[in-house]
């Protein structure tokens, strides 16, 4: 060791502080090796002990009765073999401490890891509730939000769920968007629309991906979360809406903002029509050349350099792939505004489409319910 051929130098105690090392762990290191001491429990039982309570566990008389009632009863007859606990631990060590019955153990659902890098390339959709004019009456807002562009491709709203009117939606929507197959991936919880045969088989159909959160795992499905969020904390939501038609012009006039004028805070403050419609790259050129202006008119107010806009989103992702995750476990790592490990990761201006590719921003038309 380097304090060793110091040590005509300087002594032990100076090496290490110069070192940064406790001198304990320089003669622990140095020092003759102590044989491991073996620890005695007192109160441990010995292995004839363990074969004699096995051996009386397994008695006709004791075979079904807990390790509580079988002390009790030997304790009536002048025995002891031991306390109750200790029963179990004997009893668990060798596999005979289960559960008789035959136990139903949900399945290992796999966590769902999903990455986009353009619009039209994952979807997440869901159902949220909207307060009718009474109590216990809803509407229900059925909303597909293109995950990278965060825009509204899809909505409707109706009096109940439905498996017919989602299957309805959908088709609708991938149609509109021109969304061509095998492209697609829609992601979802485990609803019982999202979950129906209807839409697996229209799904199947259309060749797009379907995918799902694990159960009672919110954040597998954050940016639906986060959107209905939007909805709900909007300053003109109501506690309750009238009529269903009421609920219908709120919902239009909602979707127009939010696709046409929201500056969205994971789209670089883009809104999403922006970044869906392929003009994100357009609005980033003219931010960069204002800032630019501004910089040049006034360049001690910028300490730090030229500023420069935030960038453009190049990926977005749920439970992003790569980092491994338990699927047992919702505590999932941080990422968008749901707290999950998603979000955007905004390093490139890539992944913008030409506005050629796909229709001009519209008001959504609104799909009846099915009687």
């Amino acid at each position: 060791m380097a304090i060793q051929t110091r040590a005509p130098i300087l002594d032990v105690r100076s090496a290490c502080r110069a070192l940064g090392m406790p001198p304990a762990s320089f003669y622990r290191a140095v020092g003759p090796e102590k044989p491991a001491r073996v620890r005695h429990a007192p109160r441990r039982i010995s292995p004839e002990e363990r074969t004699e309570i096995l051996a009386t566990s397994h008695e006709p008389r004791f075979v079904d009765c807990p390790p509580a009632q079988i002390v009790a009863q030997l304790l009536d007859e002048g025995r002891y073999l031991c306390s109750e606990r200790t029963f179990y631990r004997v009893l668990a060590e060798h596999g005979q401490s289960r559960e008789r019955r035959d136990q139903l153990r949900h399945p290992d659902h796999p966590v769902p890891q999903l990455l986009a890098s353009a619009p039209n390339q994952l979807w997440s959709w869901d159902i949220t509730k909207l307060h009718g004019p009474a109590k216990w009456t809803y509407y229900y807002l059925y909303m597909i939000l293109d995950v990278f562009s965060r825009y509204a491709v899809g909505w409707a709203l109706a009096h109940r769920e439905s498996a017919e009117l989602a299957k309805r939606l959908i088709h609708w929507t991938v149609r509109r968007q021109k969304v061509p197959p095998g492209q697609l991936t829609l992601h979802a919880d485990r609803g019982s629309a999202m979950t129906s045969k209807p839409v697996a088989f229209l799904l199947a159909d259309l060749s797009v991906t379907k995918t799902h959160s694990r159960p009672h795992v919110s954040n597998d499905n954050p940016y639906s979360e986060s959107h209905f969020k939007t909805l709900k904390y909007r300053p003109d939501f109501p506690d309750r809406f009238g009529s269903i038609q009421d609920a219908r012009a709120f919902c239009v006039d909602f979707v127009a903002w939010y696709n046409e004028e929201h500056r969205h805070s994971g789209l670089g403050y883009l809104t999403p029509a922006d970044v869906h419609f392929g003009r994100a790259r357009d609005r980033h050129h003219l931010r960069s050349r204002t800032l630019e202006a501004a910089f040049v008119e006034h360049p001690e107010r910028f300490p730090n350099g030229c500023p420069r806009p935030r960038p453009l989103p190049s990926e977005v992702w749920i439970n992003r792939p790569g980092l491994r995750c338990d699927s047992t476990d919702s505590r999932i790592p941080a990422g968008s505004a749901a707290g999950v490990n998603c979000g955007a990761a905004a390093e490139r201006s890539e992944g913008t489409v030409d506005a050629g590719e796909h229709p001009a921003p519209t008001p959504l038309p609104v799909l009846e319910e099915a009687h």
